[in-house]
């Protein structure tokens, strides 16, 4: 379909109807569309902040536009491919800030469709090289990808956590997505089992606790 926002509407329908407009062709992103995606972003993170608990994370602009441009070109190519081939890195660039628990977070308000995305790219071609780029995206951001199987052996997780609201709000999705993979790396399931407390069953019956 064509329409004068793509940017705008692909970021409004996926995170307000998780579904994707694909437009006629991949469409260049004007600076005023750009500016309006950061103001409607940072209006999204400041209502997810409300669960954050914390007052002391500011959403980093650069890493959720990074992140909305990420989306809406991984989203197009799953089926407008022309001619693209040769600038999958130019249209999904990586992260050049410095990545912390802000850019995570803002990053995320995006990054957590990517998962869908990558698995509709599988079924159609296990061979596209865009996977594994959106795959090494997600290795970083790897919040957006709880759930998802990737390989995340080279993660310090004591130095990863070690923020309090960023550890909660991992453990919190661990659960949400009964992300097991996960739950049972030694040191976050001891963060799970001490959470839970007596309500271990109640939360997460068939988790197992790992002993070191």
């Amino acid at each position: 379909m064509e329409n004068k926002f793509p940017f705008l509407d692909t970021l409004f329908l996926l995170r307000e109807e998780e579904c994707i407009t694909i437009f006629t062709d991949i469409q260049k992103i004007s600076k005023k569309e750009e500016q309006d995606a950061i103001s409607y972003l940072e209006s999204e993170f400041e209502k997810e902040r409300l669960d954050f608990l914390s007052d002391q994370i500011n959403c980093d602009h650069e890493a959720a536009i990074w992140a909305a441009n990420v989306l809406y070109h991984s989203a197009q190519l799953y089926l407008i491919r022309k001619d693209t081939d040769k600038n999958l890195e130019k249209l999904i660039p990586p992260f050049k800030g410095k990545i912390n628990v802000s850019s995570a977070l803002s990053a995320d308000l995006s990054l957590r469709f990517l998962p869908q995305i990558i698995l509709s790219l599988q079924n159609a071609d296990s061979e596209d090289p865009l996977i594994k780029i959106l795959e090494n995206i997600l290795k970083q951001f790897h919040y957006s990808a709880v759930g998802f199987d990737l390989d995340l052996g080279k993660v310090n997780w004591e130095e990863e956590l070690k923020d309090h609201t960023y550890r909660k709000l991992y453990l919190e999705r661990v659960v949400e997505k009964k992300a097991y993979k996960l739950a049972e790396i030694p040191y976050i399931n001891q963060l799970l089992i001490a959470e839970f407390g007596m309500y271990k069953d109640v939360f997460w019956r068939e988790l197992k606790v790992i002993e070191n």
